[in-house]
């Protein structure tokens, strides 16, 4: 049986954009009808939820994203899948009050890495997602260790999300690729881009293993739970996620 897809987006609306073509391109089709019905909410002006996590801002994001999933609800969404992994700070209460199932997409990105036999990886993300823990958290049910950037390292991170993919900007990779080299000195296995704005740099870089997108892997499973069938992702994720 198929499902509708409700996407949480707008958090930032680039990653939803590039999130609704991974769903599109990764969906065995042979024609419009064979696609994921699916329904986007983009809204933009959703308080920042890492300067709500840091304590910068009053500004609580889950009152909107709790309206915006009840409209998705109510246009007739059957699952719930938010392309923000900041956003997942407020997952739990998202899951209780919704009547929908939320797709996780740190728990999917953690279980994916445990099935392949990751035992210790390192997370490139905001500061917010970097504080609130939830990586390494779902890492600790499975046994796992998550390496986190220094406070000097998560900065530099913060700056090439929110001043340059964000604001559409080119990036500067070299702090970047020192911090990748750092963290798989410390006997990283994979760099999870923990962060849908990092996606799009992976897209636009061309990034490949050691790093491991947690996008791919949060639509791979909407296509899974939405009963259709995912293909052209790498094969080791398309063996982990069944």
């Amino acid at each position: 049986m198929t499902k509708k897809l409700g996407i949480l987006g707008g958090l930032g609306p680039m990653a939803s954009v590039y999130f609704y073509e991974l769903l599109t391109r990764h969906t065995e089709a042979s024609c419009d009808q064979d696609h994921l019905d699916l329904i986007l909410s983009s809204s933009a002006t959703t308080p920042d939820r890492t300067a709500f996590i840091l304590g910068k801002s009053a500004e609580d994001p889950l009152p909107r994203m709790l309206e915006d999933s009840r409209v998705l609800i109510a246009a007739g969404a059957d699952v719930i899948a938010i392309p923000c992994n900041t956003a997942h700070y407020f997952y739990d209460a998202l899951a209780e009050a919704l009547s929908v199932p939320v797709i996780n997409i740190i728990y999917e990105t953690v279980h994916a890495l445990a099935s392949m036999g990751v035992k210790t990886f390192g997370l490139l993300a905001t500061a917010g997602t970097a504080a609130a823990g939830g990586y390494a958290h779902v890492a600790e049910r499975f046994g796992m260790t998550c390496v986190l950037p220094s406070p000097e390292e998560q900065a530099q991170l913060n700056e090439l999300i929110y001043a340059s993919i964000k604001q559409g900007k080119a990036p500067d990779l070299t702090a970047f690729s020192a911090l990748s080299a750092r963290l798989l000195g410390l006997g990283c296995e994979r760099l999870v881009l923990g962060c849908t704005e990092l996606s799009l740099l992976r897209r636009d870089a061309g990034l490949s293993a050691p790093y491991f997108d947690s996008l791919d892997a949060l639509a791979l499973r909407s296509i899974l739970v939405c009963g259709k069938r995912p293909v052209g992702f790498d094969a080791d994720l398309t063996e982990a996620i069944r």
